[in-house]
């Protein structure tokens, strides 16, 4: 049963790689290499290229995890270490839900709450880190009325609300690999004189690093990946720039998801290639993270 079903999932995925493959090859073929770097998108002009939307994503993604990774590393060592077994799974319980509300959500959230909030964090954020290239924004920061506009539907504030998004996937993941610490090692630990903290640091955070790494690279995924929350918060933009706290970015999946239904059958096949290039970073991404955390999973059943 188990292999029939992992044969199932391995067919279902390399169908859906085929198929993107189809229209990535005749796109390529059209537009050239040059596809994957053209920081332009003219349909009109017969001028299409991802190479802004794929620094877009992955500047996204990088906020996100920036964001995520401390926040899921702290929830998940808390839960596993900290908490008692009643407010753990209370808290195990909340993680789960925080995962399975709708990305529609958060995007709501990001667009209605965080932004007017995050919009004044970026401008403090210009003005005293704009020396920095990452903190910098084309504007005057010292303005007796900055424009809080050009700060808003940035990068910066789709990546905190992804950020919301992987938390819960990152901490499920790590906290498990956590609780997976061969009990001989801790009692080993604490018997040597240890603090708790110390026997968290000496002995849980080593074992359990191949499921931080792992968590981390599932979350990279998701943010990869994540479409709905961030076509709701950016303002989109074609613009080949690494500028996070500055209006204006896009993305592979709010680019298909704002231009496919509208496109013609050349763009249409242009934002299937788009698909195909984030489907292959997103499995390649994934694929790793799996064998990681199942690497870490395999050490502590030995290990026991």
């Amino acid at each position: 049963t188990t292999r029939a079903i992992a044969a199932t999932v391995l067919v279902i995925t390399g169908g859906i790689g085929i198929f993107l493959a189809s229209s990535f090859i005749p796109t390529i073929k059209t537009y050239g290499w040059g596809f994957l770097t053209g920081s332009t998108w003219e349909p009109e002009k017969d001028v299409l290229g991802i190479g802004s939307v794929l620094v877009g994503t992955f500047t996204v993604a990088f906020i996100a995890l920036v964001i995520a990774f401390p926040l899921s590393v702290l929830g998940a060592l808390y839960i596993a270490e900290y908490a008692s077994p009643r407010l753990r799974a209370t808290l195990t319980s909340l993680v789960d839900l925080m995962a399975a509300v709708p990305s529609i959500i958060y995007g709501l959230w990001g667009f209605f709450l965080l932004q007017p909030h995050a919009s004044g964090v970026a401008h403090w954020l210009h003005q005293h880190l704009g020396w920095f290239p990452l903190f910098h924004v084309g504007t005057d920061p010292d303005k007796a009325s900055p424009q809080i506009y050009n700060y808003t539907a940035s990068a910066f504030i789709a990546g905190i609300a992804v950020a919301m998004m992987v938390i819960p996937m990152a901490c499920a993941v790590m906290r498990q690999v956590f609780a997976q610490t061969p009990p001989g090692e801790r009692e080993a630990a604490l018997a040597l004189g240890s603090t708790h903290w110390g026997m968290i640091r000496s002995v849980v955070l080593p074992f359990g690093r191949g499921g931080i790494i792992g968590g981390t690279m599932l979350g990279l995924g998701r943010a990869l990946g994540e479409t709905i929350a961030v076509y709701l918060i950016i303002s989109p933009s074609f613009d080949m720039k690494i500028r996070p706290l500055e209006i204006g970015t896009n993305t592979v999946s709010a680019l298909i998801a704002g231009r496919f239904s509208e496109a013609s059958d050349q763009q249409l096949k242009a934002l299937l290639a788009a698909g195909f290039v984030l489907f292959i970073i997103t499995l390649v991404i994934n694929t790793a993270a799996a064998m990681v955390v199942e690497r870490s999973r395999s050490g502590a059943g030995a290990d026991a």
